[in-house]
């Protein structure tokens, strides 16, 4: 299956995993192959145990994802459209409920489909040199792949309607003013401040960090009461775990843990 593969590159580094988008000559436009392979791969990181956190980035240094090919996009009629934009929103949900976390390291441009493939990942992390932007209405449509929904929920519903209405282009420090992006580096320090994080990550309980995901995504939206209900649950259903005991006795003992995901 990894063999198969054309345009999405999938590495592994111990428990870091990295998927590239590798269309540099189209600046990694997505089009159907792309989002196709996507869910292959995320498909083949469900079943790797091994790996505890996922960078997703482009190829090349000028884009993450440049937005969609539009050359593709433009001869479609209505019911195209409709399985393109629904392509996109499967790969993106698969995408988005991986159980560990995924760090998107954006560099260049994240515009369209870019954008919205970085806001399915759990954080953001930024070149200098890094745009975001949801430039669809430039077009005659309107983002397709989740971006009306995520953005509003990442940046504030307000901040959403004007990058959407206006579909201008955010700088990778305007980005960070508003709450979309969590660290902005310079170019070349970018994939080492990812992978610091990840390593970081890597060491803490497996089993923790995805429950604490899985909280976070499905009680966001949700009343207060709601959502701390399924906090309590899942504090509560991580001390039936191997890795609960191992943390805690470990911290007593004043060593560190060797957690198992068990």
């Amino acid at each position: 299956m990894t063999d198969a593969r054309t345009v999405i590159q999938l590495a592994h580094e111990g428990a870091l995993s990295i998927l590239t988008i590798h269309r540099p000559e189209k600046l990694n436009a997505l089009n159907a192959l792309v989002l196709h392979e996507m869910r292959l791969a995320i498909e083949e990181l469900r079943g790797r145990h091994e790996t505890r956190v996922l960078v997703v980035t482009g190829a090349g240094e000028k884009a993450f994802v440049a937005g969609a090919d539009i050359a593709e996009m433009s001869a479609m009629r209505l019911e195209e459209a409709r399985a393109f934009a629904r392509s996109g929103h499967v790969t993106l949900d698969a995408l988005e409920q991986l159980p560990v976390p995924v760090i998107a390291a954006v560099n260049g441009f994240a515009l369209g489909g870019g954008c919205e493939i970085a806001l399915a990942c759990d954080f953001i992390y930024a070149s200098e040199n890094a745009k975001f932007g949801q430039p669809e209405v430039k077009l005659g449509v309107i983002p397709g792949f989740g971006g009306t929904q995520r953005l509003l929920r990442r940046v504030g519903v307000a901040m959403a309607r004007e990058i959407v209405f206006t579909g201008r282009t955010l700088s990778a420090q305007e980005a960070l003013a508003i709450g979309l992006v969590n660290k902005v580096v310079p170019q070349a320090e970018l994939m080492n401040a990812v992978h610091e994080t990840a390593a970081l990550i890597a060491e803490m309980g497996p089993l923790a960090v995805a429950e604490a995901k899985k909280v976070i995504r499905e009680g966001e939206g949700r009343l207060l009461k709601d959502a701390n209900t399924l906090e309590i649950e899942g504090f509560a259903g991580l001390f039936e775990t191997a890795d609960q005991k191992e943390g805690m006795k470990a911290f007593i003992e004043k060593r560190k843990a060797a957690f198992k995901a068990e």
